[in-house]
């Protein structure tokens, strides 16, 4: 999967003059993972705190950290590749000292989402911060 940086999408969404643009990039953003199987959504996978269903996997190569996600909502769906943008395949301490809120903050998605997909965005940023801590251990 090759999504662009975090930094190319902050850049990539000043181009768009209004936020329909930049939902529909998001979606985009969202269309090139490529989600997964019914057999990998199990129970135990989904994320707790999202209002949409959000399953995530993950595992370690080379210390670093390669997470598999899915979502049965488009626009949640792009929320994950903004999430993949900044977390995947980086080491648990590059995780860790990412500053996502500073993130959110550029991209600007608080005051555009609902509060309760802010809510599940945190919980999904909440887990990987945790799983980055026990693998930093």
């Amino acid at each position: 999967m090759d999504l662009p940086s975090s930094q190319d999408i902050i850049d990539d969404l000043e181009f768009f003059d209004d936020w329909e643009q930049r939902y529909q990039y998001i979606i985009d953003l969202g269309k090139a993972i490529p989600g997964l199987t019914e057999e990998q959504k199990l129970p135990e996978r989904l994320v707790k705190g999202c209002q949409s269903s959000v399953w995530m996997m993950s595992r370690v190569e080379n210390d670093r950290i390669q997470f598999d996600v899915d979502s049965d909502a488009v626009i949640v769906q792009g929320l994950l590749a903004l999430v993949l943008a900044a977390y995947n395949n980086k080491t648990p301490k590059e995780i860790l000292a990412f500053d996502i809120d500073g993130y959110f903050t550029e991209l600007d998605l608080e005051r555009h989402i609902s509060p309760t997909r802010g809510n599940g965005l945190r919980a999904i940023v909440g887990q990987i911060q945790t799983l980055a801590r026990h693998q930093a251990h």
